[in-house]
């Protein structure tokens, strides 16, 4: 019988042998996709300049180094989401609907993943619950519904606005400078002093 463990050889030590664990993502337990790794990127860069404006798709690729063909894909929903909206025109672009304190992780991942699920019988969705023939009597969805919960209930404690905290080693988003010090460094500051 082959199956999906099974190895290619029939040397018994080899058999016996263990494979080593992949240190990538992708073949874990409980997996975020691209679509959710780029599209909480997006949103991080939006709270970023949350205040000053709509930001092109092309400055937000540039800015986190991703595939602006997908930002394309994915802003859509987040804008059915009521996450985002556009504005047309020569300066448009897209800016967040409100505050980057006010927006939940879980939220965010929502729209762009769907419902968190660890296994189809643990869903957030209620659609799901009848998918499995085993719900009535399995022992352990009791795992994957506390594996949801804690995972939601990370995703739900974590704010836009925690992630978008400029870091100095981001190219393109240093920590703020104050009006003060930018003041005090232009020539009019200082031929005022003198």
């Amino acid at each position: 019988m082959i199956t999906r463990n099974s190895t290619a050889t029939r040397d018994p030590a080899a058999v016996t042998a263990k494979r080593p664990r992949s240190i990538f993502p992708g073949t874990g337990a409980v997996h975020f996709s691209t679509r959710g790794e780029y599209g909480v990127r997006m949103m991080v860069e939006l709270a970023r300049h949350h205040g000053a404006g709509p930001i092109s798709l092309t400055e937000m690729a540039d800015h986190e180094s991703l595939p602006r063909p997908y930002l394309e894909q994915l802003v859509v929903s987040l804008r059915e989401a009521g996450l985002v909206q556009s504005t047309r025109g020569a300066h448009g672009g897209y800016q967040l609907t409100r505050e980057p304190a006010e927006i939940r992780m879980g939220e965010v991942l929502r729209a762009l993943e769907g419902p968190i699920a660890p296994m189809i019988c643990a869903s957030e969705d209620p659609a799901h619950s009848g998918i499995c023939e085993r719900m009535g009597f399995c022992n352990v969805n009791h795992l994957w519904t506390t594996v949801r919960n804690a995972i939601t209930t990370a995703l739900d404690s974590i704010t836009l606005g925690d992630l978008a905290v400029p870091r100095t080693s981001h190219p393109f988003h240093s920590q703020p400078v104050s009006i003060e010090t930018l003041t005090a460094a232009t020539p009019y500051a200082q031929a005022k002093d003198s």
